[in-house]
C-alpha cells in the first residue's frame, strides 16, 4: 500500500506569506512549493528573465540578423515531439515575420533517429540546399552531425535544452541554459522556450539595426525612409482569424495604400516597410510546448504558460491550436494546462509516434483555418490509433511481467519484437506508474538495433544512470540521452539481456529499497470550512504542473452514497465532520467500503451552466479501524 505523506511547509515561510496578505491555506500550499513571497506568483510578461542572461544568445541573434540581411537560406531541424514541433513553429512564424528565407526539416524517427545525425545533415544538404542549419529541441549531443555539416560547408546554430555530454559539438554557436558556463537562472526552459528567447533577442537586434523602419531589396532604388503612422494602420480579421491589414501611409501631401504580407507592407513601387512582429502572439505555442514537455514549472515557465493561456482564452490563438481544440471538442475560452498536456499534446505527438511530425508542424504553422482543421482531424485519427496500439502493448507488457516474477528487481527492462517504436515511451510510463520502478521499454529499430524509451521515479536521474552503464560497459550502448525523468537508449538486439543486467546493477547502486516504495505527497488535511467552491475557484487561477503540483489533500470520509456512472466510474457522496460533498472516482466501478481514507483534489464542477464543488479522488484505501 502506498505511503501517504504531507508536503513540508516551513512555518516561518507560511507566517511570512500570511503577513503579506495571503490566506492561510494558500500560504501553506505555496510555501510547500518553494514560494517565498507573493511576488513570485506574478505572471506579468515583463517579469520574464531577461534574454541577456543566456550564454551566447546575443551572439546568435547577431549571426541570424547578418544572415537575414544577406538573404541566407535558413533551415530549422526540428524534433519529433510536441516541444520540437512548437519550437519549430515559433521559429518559422517569427523568422518569416522578420523577412527571413526559412524552411524546416524534421527527421522521421524510424529512418533517421533522434537529433542532427550525419544522415539528416546530408539529406538537408541534398534536398533543401540551405546555408545555415538551426536545431530546435536537439543538437547538444550531435557531435558527429555537426562535424558532417562543417564538412559540407553548412553553418550550424544549436538551440537546445537537454543536458550536454562530455563534449560539445563544434557548432557556429550554441544556446542552451544547461550548457557549461551558462548562468541563465532557469535551467528548466523547454526547447520552445529557448527558441522564443532567441526570437526575442533577434527582434531586439533587428530593431537596433533599424530593420523595421525600412528595408529596400538590393535591386530596388534607394528610397527615403518611411515609418507608418500608427493612427493610420487599420486591420480587419480575415477568415483565418489572423489580422490582414490594409494600411494607409500618410506621406507629406499624399496618401499611399499598402498591403501587409508576412509582416511587411509592400507598395506598388516594390519598397518594403517592415512592421515589427508582436512575438507575444506566439505564446500559445510556447505554453503548449512547455506543458507538453513536462519541464518543471518554475517562476519563469509559469509566466510563459500563464501568458499563453491568457491569449488562448482571449481568442488570440494560432489557427492550428484552434483546430486542435475544435477537433477535441474543447473550448479555448476555458483553456487550461490540462488541455495542453492531455488533450492537444497527445494529438500532436501522435504524428511523431506513428507517422511524420511534419504533419503536426504544418498544423501549427499554417494560417489557413480550413487546412488546420483538415490536419487536426488526421492527428486525431492517429491519436486514436496510438491509443489502441498502446493498450495492446501494455497488456503484453503486463503479461510478460507476470511470467518474469521480477520480485526484488529495482528496474524493469522490457522488449517485444512486435512492439511499435513510437509508443514504447508511453508504455514505459504506464508500467512505471503501476510498479514504481524505473522502466525502459524497447522496440526493434533498423540494422539489428533496438530502441528504448525510459521513464524514472523520484530519486533516480535516468540519464545519469545510463551514463554509469556506458562508463562500466563502453561497448554496450550505441547511443543514449535525455533527462532525469525520461531518456532514450539504443542497443544491439543481441545485447538486450546484457543491458538488463547492467542497468539493474547500476540502479541498485544509486537507489535504496525505500526509494521503491510509492509515496503519495499531499497538502495534508483540509478543514471542513475550507472545503468550499471559493477555495476550488482560487486554486483554479494558478497554473499547476511538473515541479509545481496541483494541490491535493488527505482526509478520512464516510461513504454516504455511491453509484456507477458511465459504466466504469463511481459517483460518490462523502461526509466528514457534518459536511457532505459530491465526489468522483474515475476508472473504478467496484463498491467502496463505508469508511475510506482518500487523497483528493478539490475542483469546480460546471454542468448546465451551474457551478458546484466536487472532489476528485486520486487514491483511496480503507480507513484505519
Amino acid at each position: 500500500m502506498p505511503v501517504i505523506v504531507a508536503r513540508h511547509a516551513p512555518a516561518d515561510i507560511v507566517a511570512r506569506l500570511i503577513r503579506e496578505g495571503m490566506p492561510p491555506l494558500l500560504a501553506r500550499i505555496y510555501a510547500a512549493r518553494g514560494i517565498l513571497s507573493p511576488q513570485q506568483l506574478a505572471t506579468d510578461f515583463d517579469r520574464l528573465l531577461p534574454p541577456a542572461q543566456m550564454l551566447n544568445l546575443q551572439r546568435m541573434a547577431q549571426l541570424l540578423a547578418d544572415a537575414i540581411a544577406a538573404r541566407k537560406k535558413l533551415l530549422i531541424i526540428a524534433d519529433y515531439d510536441a516541444d520540437g514541433a512548437t519550437a519549430c513553429a515559433v521559429g518559422l512564424r517569427a523568422l518569416r515575420g522578420f523577412g527571413a528565407t526559412v524552411d524546416y526539416l524534421v527527421p522521421n524517427r524510424f529512418e533517421y533517429g533522434y537529433g542532427l545525425t550525419p544522415e539528416i545533415v546530408r539529406l538537408a544538404h541534398d534536398i533543401k540546399k540551405p546555408d545555415i542549419l538551426i536545431t530546435v529541441d536537439n543538437g547538444i549531443a550531435s557531435v558527429e552531425g555537426v562535424a558532417e555539416a562543417n564538412r559540407l560547408g553548412l553553418q550550424v546554430l544549436i538551440t537546445d535544452h537537454h543536458l550536454p555530454g562530455s563534449r560539445l559539438p563544434d557548432a557556429w554557436c550554441i544556446i542552451n541554459p544547461n550548457q557549461p558556463g551558462c548562468t541563465f537562472p532557469s535551467k528548466n526552459l523547454a526547447g520552445v522556450g529557448v527558441m522564443f528567447y532567441l526570437m526575442l533577442a533577434l527582434r531586439a537586434e533587428l530593431r537596433e539595426r533599424g530593420w523595421f523602419v525600412e528595408h529596400s531589396p538590393p535591386s530596388s532604388p534607394a528610397l527615403p525612409a518611411l515609418t507608418p503612422d500608427p493612427s493610420t494602420v487599420r486591420r480587419h480579421r480575415g477568415p483565418t482569424g489572423r489580422g490582414e491589414a490594409i494600411v494607409s501611409l500618410l506621406l507629406p501631401g499624399e496618401g499611399l495604400e499598402m498591403r501587409e504580407r508576412e509582416g511587411s507592407f509592400v507598395p506598388a513601387s516594390g519598397r518594403v516597410i517592415r512592421i515589427e512582429p508582436n512575438l507575444a502572439d506566439l505564446l500559445d505555442l510556447v505554453a503548449l510546448g512547455t506543458v507538453a514537455d513536462v519541464v518543471k514549472l518554475d517562476d519563469n515557465n509559469r509566466i510563459l504558460v500563464q501568458q499563453g493561456l491568457k491569449r488562448m482564452r482571449a481568442g488570440r490563438i494560432q489557427p492550428g491550436i484552434a483546430a486542435l481544440f475544435q477537433i477535441a471538442g474543447r473550448d479555448p475560452r476555458r483553456a487550461s494546462a490540462y488541455d495542453m498536456g492531455f488533450v492537444l499534446a497527445p494529438r500532436l505527438n501522435a504524428a511523431g509516434r506513428l507517422s511524420d511530425m511534419s504533419l503536426g508542424i504544418e498544423c501549427l504553422a499554417t494560417d489557413n483555418m480550413g487546412r488546420a482543421l483538415q490536419i487536426a482531424a488526421q492527428l486525431d485519427q492517429l491519436n486514436r490509433e496510438r491509443r489502441a496500439i498502446e493498450s495492446d502493448m501494455q497488456d503484453a507488457a503486463l503479461a510478460s511481467l507476470e511470467r518474469m516474477a521480477f520480485g526484488d528487481s529495482y528496474t524493469l527492462s522490457l522488449f517485444d519484437p512486435a512492439w511499435h517504436q513510437g509508443v514504447v515511451g508511453i508504455v514505459a510510463s504506464r508500467i512505471k506508474d503501476r510498479f514504481h520502478r524505473p522502466v525502459i521499454a524497447f522496440a526493434r529499430g533498423n540494422d539489428g538495433e533496438i530502441k528504448g524509451s525510459g521513464r524514472s521515479i523520484g530519486g533516480l536521474h535516468l540519464r545519469d544512470a545510463l551514463d554509469v552503464v556506458a562508463k562500466r560497459h563502453p561497448d554496450l550502448l550505441v547511443r543514449f540521452g535525455g533527462h532525469a525523468a525520461a531518456a532514450g537508449v539504443t542497443l544491439r538486439e543481441t545485447d538486450f539481456e546484457r543491458f538488463r543486467t547492467a542497468f539493474e546493477q547500476a540502479v541498485q547502486a544509486l537507489l535504496s529499497p525505500a526509494d521503491l516504495e510509492r509515496r503519495i505527497e499531499t497538502d495534508g488535511p483540509l478543514e471542513p470550512g475550507q472545503m468550499t467552491l471559493e477555495t476550488a475557484s482560487a486554486l483554479d487561477t494558478q497554473v499547476w504542473g511538473q515541479g509545481f503540483p496541483r494541490p491535493c489533500f488527505d482526509d478520512c470520509f464516510e461513504v454516504v452514497n455511491q453509484r456507477v456512472v458511465g459504466e466504469r466510474h463511481l459517483k460518490l457522496r462523502l461526509a466528514r465532520a457534518g459536511v457532505s460533498v459530491e465526489a468522483m472516482l474515475f476508472r473504478h466501478d467496484r463498491p467502496l467500503p463505508s469508511a475510506i481514507r482518500a487523497v483528493y483534489r478539490i475542483e469546480v464542477n460546471e454542468y448546465n451552466g451551474a457551478r458546484s464543488l466536487q472532489l476528485t479522488l486520486e487514491h483511496w484505501q480503507p480507513a484505519a479501524e
